[in-house]
């Protein structure tokens, strides 16, 4: 507090605490707001936010002014690289950018899909741009949008995209999809598009790295450990030992100790909460073998990859897999016909090999046929593809072995099924 004859001018300065209680302010009833309305304290769910309010009297204490200086509501900032021909890269314009962009503000999830991005705030508000030929960005007609736009609603978590639809899972457990329903990827039992969010039934639908959109199927785990599948099913796709028959509703996959998954371009891979991995679908594409069997056979239900002390799987590219091991050590196998799998080679691998380090955290595609990882340290590393700067080290030079990108990212935040040649990460 500085005081000076009348004046008093006060900081307040609002951080977490070490419980998960939830702080509320009273300000006294003469208080004038700059804006005309009291700012709204954050929560406090979060190390990294913090607000600070500055409030000044001129008459010792009769009349309070006051306004928020600063808020950093936990959210992360959402940069963008590659190529633009779709507007995924939400800069009001077509522009392909070969080095990180940022798209304004600060966010808390974020799927970049082939042609569109969804993304939400910490406030629980979604945001998408792109392109919407099927209404995959859900704001009720089939405009492309550059820059991002609301969708209704205030309670948005976690997000998924696929190549013509979206998904969104809401803080009270219900799961939502948008866009082309051709072969039945919505998920309501039917075959319609949808231009605005539908409901899809249940209300345990998880969040996080729950949820994952392959090209036109969908795999998502629900509260009590199950696992679920609809959409395209070629080659076995959805896991659910047939194969060329869609579902159109969603289907469940055996057992109820699934923890994570996701989806590449022709099936899908899974860790259970005992730390073993599995994979199904098409295995064949270019030899590539990625599900990790030493061979090149498709599956049409999930096979396991050798090991029991898996922590993460992720999409490396349309036919390869990563996965971490809960000793750091970074694992990748399947088609490598661009680099994608680290080798500096393009070999590709039907059984999993390493990429040297024990210290990686998470991984996620990073546009077409390329990789991107982070280290326990923020560190971030690319490889792969890069004819369109999707890799965001200021060139077009494709790379077969990681290689650093500038700057600090968010380990829990690379959510990123991108078919196309752009990718996303969060600092």
């Amino acid at each position: 507090a500085n005081t000076e004859g009348n004046t008093d001018v006060v900081y307040l300065i609002r951080i977490k605490d070490d419980t998960a209680t939830e702080r509320t302010i009273t300000w006294p009833s003469g208080m004038v707001w700059n804006g005309g309305s009291e700012p709204t304290p954050l929560s406090v769910n979060s190390a990294d936010e913090g607000q600070v309010f500055k409030l000044t009297t001129r008459d010792n204490g009769a009349t309070w002014y006051g306004a928020e200086i600063y808020n950093n509501d936990g959210g992360k900032a959402l940069w963008l690289m590659g190529t633009n021909g779709n507007a995924t890269l939400g800069q009001n314009n077509r522009t392909a950018y070969s080095s990180p962009v940022q798209v304004p503000g600060t966010w808390n999830y974020a799927a970049h899909g082939h042609k569109s991005v969804w993304a939400t705030k910490m406030d629980g508000t979604l945001w998408v741009w792109g392109a919407n030929a099927s209404g995959q960005l859900g704001v009720n007609n089939t405009t492309r949008y550059s820059s991002p736009v609301q969708v209704p609603g205030t309670t948005w978590s976690t997000t998924s995209c696929s190549t013509y639809s979206s998904y969104g899972v809401k803080t009270d457990g219900t799961l939502w999809a948008v866009g082309g329903g051709t072969q039945g990827a919505i998920g309501v039992n039917n075959r319609t598009e949808y231009s605005s969010p539908v409901q899809i039934p249940g209300t345990t639908w998880g969040t996080g790295n729950k949820l994952s959109a392959g090209v036109s199927h969908i795999h998502a785990i629900k509260t009590d450990g199950t696992l679920w599948a609809w959409g395209n099913n070629d080659y076995g796709t959805l896991g659910l030992n047939e194969e060329g028959e869609n579902k159109s509703s969603p289907t469940q996959i055996p057992g109820t100790d699934w923890a994570t998954v996701t989806s590449n371009h022709t099936g899908g891979a899974a860790i259970k909460t005992n730390g073993t991995l599995w994979a199904w679908g098409m295995n064949q594409s270019g030899g590539g073998g990625s599900l990790g069997q030493n061979d090149v056979v498709d599956r049409s239900s999930p096979v396991q990859i050798p090991g029991t002390s898996w922590s993460k799987v992720f999409r490396a590219a349309p036919y390869s897999y990563g996965g971490i091991k809960t000793d750091g050590t970074l694992w990748v196998w399947g088609y490598n016909n661009h680099g994608q799998l680290g080798q500096n080679n393009g070999t590709h691998y039907s059984s999993p090999v390493q990429i040297p380090g024990t210290n990686w955290a998470n991984g996620a595609s990073s546009g077409n046929y390329a990789a991107f990882a982070v280290k326990t340290d923020g560190t971030g590393w690319k490889w792969g593809r890069n004819e369109y700067g999707q890799l965001g080290l200021n060139n077009k030079t494709s790379l077969s072995s990681p290689t650093q990108i500038p700057g600090i990212w968010d380990v829990d935040n690379i959510h990123v099924r991108s078919n196309a040649g752009s990718s996303l990460a969060m600092k």
